[in-house]
């Protein structure tokens, strides 16, 4: 969260009419209810979350970019023996939280599709954070975690001895990269204000470091059309993988 606080404090410099308040919650599960509760005036969550905030009054006014980046990956330990994704039958596989998109959906998905019945034939474990799901494999607790490449490119520079011991074994195709989203009762003149501090972050050395943090590039326009390919997949998940709420 300490990556989010200067692009609020940069925005409450830029926008002095209002006041900008960064509120981190404990966990997925922490931030869902009171995302669905409607209790954020501004939010960034997971595609999955953000398309389901439409239901409780929320609109998409932008997005991260990079969505290259916006896939899951299946990280094992080196020693761990883990060759062919057939080779986690039986085995233990960690996720940050059911409502993971990239760290936790899309990975089932893949290996649904490469031979895995994931409610069958592995046995899943949500720990609660993505770098729970990293720790967890490192230390030997699981066989393979699944995660997305922002928080392992953290993790693999603040803890490069540690990163060493893991492989990035699978990776997922791309989806949509998180969103941001107002709820409808917050003035859409803030709103548009609040969204051109971000488009602009990338036209500074400032907002470059900044962006270079998270790590993307820039933030980018979009709307609830923008999100109608996660919508597609959310489907076809539910309907072969698991069901979900969507």
């Amino acid at each position: 969260m300490e990556v989010y606080g200067p692009i609020l404090e940069h925005a409450n410099i830029n926008i002095p009419e209002v006041h900008f308040r960064l509120e981190a919650a404990r966990n997925y599960e922490e931030f869902d209810k009171k995302l669905y509760a409607g209790y954020y005036d501004l939010a960034m969550p997971n595609p999955y979350q953000t398309v389901r905030a439409f239901k409780s009054g929320y609109r998409v006014f932008a997005k991260m970019g990079d969505d290259e980046e916006f896939r899951g990956i299946i990280l094992v330990r080196k020693d761990g023996g883990i060759r062919e994704v057939t080779d986690l039958r039986g085995k233990r596989v960690v996720y940050p939280a059911e409502s993971a998109l990239a760290a936790t959906m899309m990975p089932q998905y893949f290996l649904h599709t490469h031979g895995i019945d994931v409610n069958f034939d592995i046995e899943n474990r949500y720990v609660g954070s993505q770098e729970s799901s990293i720790l967890n494999v490192l230390r030997g607790h699981a066989d393979a975690a699944a995660t997305w490449p922002l928080p392992w490119k953290t993790f693999s520079i603040e803890n490069p001895e540690m990163a060493s011991q893991l492989e990035v074994k699978w990776q997922t195709a791309p989806l949509l990269n998180n969103g941001w989203v107002a709820r409808r009762d917050v003035p859409r003149n803030i709103v548009d204000k609040f969204k051109m501090q971000l488009f602009n972050l990338n036209e500074t050395a400032e907002g470059k470091h900044m962006l270079g943090r998270l790590p993307i590039s820039r933030f980018e326009p979009a709307s609830n059309e923008t999100y109608l390919p996660v919508l597609n997949f959310l489907a076809i998940f539910s309907n072969n993988v698991r069901e979900i709420e969507w």
